[in-house]
């Protein structure tokens, strides 16, 4: 029997549901993974160091809209772009590892927050922890394997890839990620590792901050909730600035985030289309993207030509037809991880059979400005009171790479000559 997409909906709260419960009841693990073996070359111990920091959906706007005063006062005393682009679709998982790899999604491989894996025969989600540590769902080398391959220590304090060991290779110092270990804690953490002994002490870290990604989804980029999220994170780098000043060390700070964040149509979402039978198609994700996986490829061209005709405020594209700014085509899909058919929604719309959340991500940014997120730098290593105009955040990673001083081994997407400009 055909399932409807309702029922669909349905199994997958209960199981959402099913799997919060069993987190409860599973403690959570707050220990530190630290690879005792690894050193600096002497080489390396004389590089500089470098701190990227994210604040999921942190949008280009939110400084001045919001008077992130210690933000802005660094960034004034470095550089401030006009917004950074995310990639394609402006998620949490896909951008993060854009920015760590220097590819586009398509390129390394998470090509959403969940998505099916042909040859496989999985889905991957960033909640299904086996998966989210599991190296071979991930291409590419991470600035982290980058400069441990090259005998440079890096620690995380959370970031997506992190806590799987790709291309063999975990940073020397890492964490799981955890709510429960608080922002105060994951400061002083960051201060003891550049702390350490030269031999023993992270050139290149991580940090990671969940906020204001959570307000802005529950109440929107408008609410005062959003604005206070905003608030706390100036606060919290501001500590870590001055944690980090009371090393000494000529540290320098790139600070991001993911995407942004809008507001949707809450009153007309897009029901899902009754024509997906789910019989015969996987639908690992929608909202602001429906993936279609066909299980037999003879059903792909009834599919998408009933679609096409029947199509309301989204557009239906067979993956080979993608718009290449997207980077998101069957040309693109090094590992298969597309689906056949994509549906995007005509922001402001959603796609939903119950009445959506209030804020969103995962729009075209190229289309929705919104979805722009933040990019600041400072630092020895940056010039001051520079102002650049917006740029794609594959751009982060060569950038990064020529501040340590580490050579580039694997073909990227982002260009060392598009920020080559910032640095002194």
């Amino acid at each position: 029997m055909k399932k409807t997409i309702i029922q669909y909906s349905f199994l997958l709260v209960l199981l959402a549901l099913s799997n919060w419960a069993g987190a409860q009841q599973t403690p959570v693990d707050t220990t530190q993974r630290v690879n005792k073996q690894n050193k600096n070359s002497v080489a390396q111990q004389q590089k500089p160091y470098v701190i990227l920091i994210s604040a999921d959906g942190f949008r280009y706007d939110y400084a001045e809209k919001y008077q992130a005063t210690h933000l802005l006062e660094l960034s004034k005393n470095g550089v401030q772009s006009a917004s950074m682009i995310p990639s394609y679709p402006s998620v949490t998982f896909p951008n993060h590892y854009t920015i760590a790899t220097g590819l586009y999604p398509a390129h390394h491989g998470l090509v959403n927050n969940t998505f099916y894996d042909k040859v496989k025969k999985e889905k991957y989600s960033m909640s299904a922890k086996d998966k989210v540590r599991d190296g071979s769902w991930y291409g590419g080398t991470p600035l982290w394997v980058l400069a441990e391959q090259q005998n440079m220590l890096a620690a995380n304090m959370f970031w997506v890839g992190s806590e799987a060991a790709v291309k063999n290779v975990r940073s020397t110092y890492y964490y799981d990620y955890s709510e429960q270990i608080k922002v105060d804690q994951r400061i002083q953490t960051v201060k003891e590792w550049l702390s350490l002994p030269e031999e023993r002490r992270p050139h290149f870290i991580t940090f990671y901050v969940s906020e204001p990604d959570h307000a802005g989804h529950s109440y929107g980029p408008e609410a005062k909730e959003t604005e206070r999220a905003v608030k706390m994170v100036d606060s919290v780098i501001f500590k870590l600035t001055e944690a980090v000043k009371t090393t000494g060390l000529p540290v320098n700070f790139v600070f991001v985030s993911d995407h942004g964040m809008t507001s949707v149509d809450r009153e007309n979402p897009i029901p899902m289309p009754t024509a997906i039978d789910l019989e015969k198609f996987i639908v690992p994700s929608s909202g602001t993207m429906v993936d279609i996986q066909a299980k037999d490829k003879a059903d792909i061209l009834p599919l998408y030509n009933e679609l096409k005709k029947t199509a309301k405020d989204y557009d239906v594209y067979l993956k080979a037809d993608v718009p290449a700014e997207l980077h998101y085509s069957a040309k693109d899909d090094r590992m298969d991880r597309i689906g056949d058919i994509i549906l995007l929604p005509h922001w402001p719309k959603v796609f939903s059979n119950r009445k959506p959340g209030v804020g969103y991500h995962g729009f075209e940014p190229l289309k929705v400005k919104d979805m722009h997120a933040t990019f600041m730098a400072w630092g020895p290593a940056f010039k001051k009171n520079t102002k650049i105009p917006s740029f794609e955040n594959v751009n982060i990673y060569p950038m990064i790479a020529q501040i340590l001083g580490l050579k580039i081994t694997d073909e990227i997407d982002g260009k060392k000559e598009v920020l080559q400009n910032i640095l002194k």
